[in-house]
């Protein structure tokens, strides 16, 4: 019986699955970050991995997690700036602010966004990854109050083992910039042997 077991095994130890959930999830954030044009590795369209339907059903509560924290965190850095200071570091200015009432509010106020920061490193495993979802994912999605990824089956399946496959997308992925462009469609050619009108 599974009882208060809920999830897929996924055919592994559990942490050979948290491993794979968590590299699932990076992989799904380093699509997003900026690539050179001829880099390899580059995915071919950003904000999108392909894997197995289970595999994504899986690592998406993981990926939204993350996202919902990085928003916390990225109100709470917001809220912290009110008590910041524009002055360099080491100045006279500066050492009058760090010693003050203001960077003791500054301090309070930004200690959730510290944590969130760590809270995502933790749950993805990578701080490229988390980063990433901080500073460029995490903004795009500050209005929406949730549903930030999507999943598609696709139609062929896993060579191989016929594993029936998904593609694991972010929401609005379409309209962002940078994306792939739509694959161009030929014009019809006459068939071979066909007489051309004139």
């Amino acid at each position: 019986m599974r009882h208060r077991r809920k999830g897929r095994v996924l055919g592994r130890s559990p942490s050979h699955q948290r491993a794979l959930l968590r590299n699932l999830a990076s992989a799904l954030m380093l699509t997003e970050r900026e690539f050179d044009v001829d880099e390899p590795g580059a995915p071919a369209v950003r904000g999108r991995i392909v894997t197995t339907v289970a595999k994504a059903k899986e690592v998406r509560p993981l990926v939204e997690r993350c996202i919902t924290i990085a928003k916390r965190g990225l109100a709470a850095a917001h809220k912290a700036g009110e008590f910041g200071t524009s002055a360099e570091r080491d100045s006279a200015e500066w050492k009058k602010w760090r010693a003050g009432e203001q960077w003791r509010k500054w301090a309070a106020a930004s200690a959730p966004a510290v944590t969130a920061r760590r809270r995502v490193v933790t749950l993805l495993g990578d701080k490229q990854a988390a980063r990433v979802v901080f500073e460029t994912i995490a903004p795009r999605y500050v209005d929406r109050p949730g549903g930030y990824t999507r999943i598609l089956k696709l139609a062929t399946p896993r060579l191989g083992d016929a594993g029936p496959r998904a593609v694991l997308e972010f929401v609005g992925a379409e309209t962002g910039a940078g994306r792939a462009p739509a694959p161009q469609v030929e014009a019809a050619r006459p068939p071979r042997g066909a007489k051309a009108r004139g």
